[in-house]
């Protein structure tokens, strides 16, 4: 299992889960992908995404506007 860090800000919707979706499709299984965003619609798109793909989501960490998310690919 790797981890990857994906720096996403300054990117705005849908470019950051784009990215992320597309770092996760190139991983393995348990890979875990942990990825910053300060774009507003990033947790919603998250939320969303999760959701419909089943990647389990360890958490939302909020520091300002920065929105940092863990996923770990199923």
């Amino acid at each position: 299992m790797a981890k990857t860090t994906l720096d996403l800000k300054g990117m705005s919707c849908p470019m950051p889960i784009m990215k992320l979706a597309a770092a996760v499709k190139k991983g393995v299984s348990g890979d875990v992908f942990e990825a910053t965003s300060d774009d507003a619609g990033f947790e919603p798109d998250i939320l969303a995404w999760v959701k419909e793909t089943g990647h389990p989501m360890s958490g939302i960490v909020k520091d300002g506007k920065n929105i940092t998310v863990t996923v770990t690919k199923k």
